[in-house]
């Protein structure tokens, strides 16, 4: 059971190390932001290609028709990676192994619909991958394995994701064969110690120019790509795509050179990559030929 890209590397490695798939579940396809079309997810592109059953339910919650589906089936486990579906409490006893939950943070932190994006906005030096029991409660099952990872601070949640899943992708394999071997120990999580890492919103990628420069620059490294962090000037709204870390000192928000820097409440960024509202993305040497915005402008 997934959805996103980063279920993908984690499908294909069970797929490609033999292990017997009956069955992919993914989430129904979306209409795309302009026009009507549907689009398919990528887990469900991908098991198509490989020729695997894809079955796209809206919702688990009280569904006779999958419950049934599932029970006649009776699968060994059921690996679920970035689904976006609750399972159910009546679900959870179909598989005789149980439900496996590929979780991309060190439970109990981040535990929730953004735990990659949070970590990076939180300026946390590492994280990692935690393989969990699903019970009733979210992301709140015992743990049998945790694999770290470093976050370094140019990192962005697309190059990050990208990272885990492939950890995850390699670390699955072990966790499966222990499972049906009975050789592996799940341990309850210390629930005292919980964060949660709530779903991200787009007005969170507004960035407020009093909060200083490393903050910012994990607010654009956490929001890219979608759904990008943000500021406004005369009513356009300009993404951040890119920017590294300067020290010059001045009033919050103002452009204080000619190659965009931009003074934050501590020290400064300098834009590298940016993206004018309804434009394709440019390199900052590139937007500076065209923009209206000059030094000496303030953008809070």
């Amino acid at each position: 059971m997934g959805t996103s890209y980063f279920a993908v590397p984690i499908l294909k490695s069970l797929y490609q190390n033999g292990y017997p798939i009956s069955v992919v579940y993914t989430q129904p396809p979306k209409k795309s932001n302009r026009g009507q079309k549907l689009n398919k997810s990528p887990i469900n592109l991908f098991s198509e290609n490989i020729s695997l059953e894809v079955r796209i339910p809206q919702t688990l919650k009280n569904n006779n028709e999958e419950e049934l589906y599932l029970s006649e089936l009776k699968p060994d486990i059921i690996v679920v990676v970035s689904y976006g579906q609750i399972i159910p409490k009546d679900l959870l006893k179909i598989p005789k192994y149980g439900f496996l939950n590929v979780h991309a943070s060190l439970l109990p932190k981040w535990r929730g619909a953004a735990p990659i994006q949070r970590s990076i906005m939180n300026l946390d030096n590492e994280t990692g991958i935690s393989m969990m029991k699903i019970n009733e409660n979210l992301d709140e099952g015992p743990v049998c394995n945790q694999y770290l990872l470093k976050i370094s601070k140019k990192m962005n949640s697309e190059e990050l994701s990208e990272k885990l899943s492939l950890l995850a992708a390699e670390k699955i394999l072990d966790i499966l064969d222990n499972i049906y071997n009975d050789n592996i120990k799940f341990k309850d999580q210390d629930h005292s110690k919980a964060t949660y890492a709530k779903k991200i919103k787009k007005i969170e990628g507004k960035i407020n120019w009093d909060e200083n420069a490393d903050k910012i620059i994990g607010k654009i490294n956490g929001l890219y790509p979608f759904p990008g962090a943000f500021f406004s000037f005369n009513g356009e709204r300009y993404k951040i795509l890119k920017a590294e870390r300067s020290h010059t000192n001045g009033k919050a928000g103002s452009i204080i050179s000619d190659d965009f820097e931009i003074c934050c409440g501590e020290g400064s960024i300098k834009v590298l990559t940016i993206q004018r509202e309804g434009k394709r993305v440019q390199q900052i040497k590139e937007f500076l030929l065209g923009t209206q915005i000059k030094k000496g402008d303030n953008i809070a």
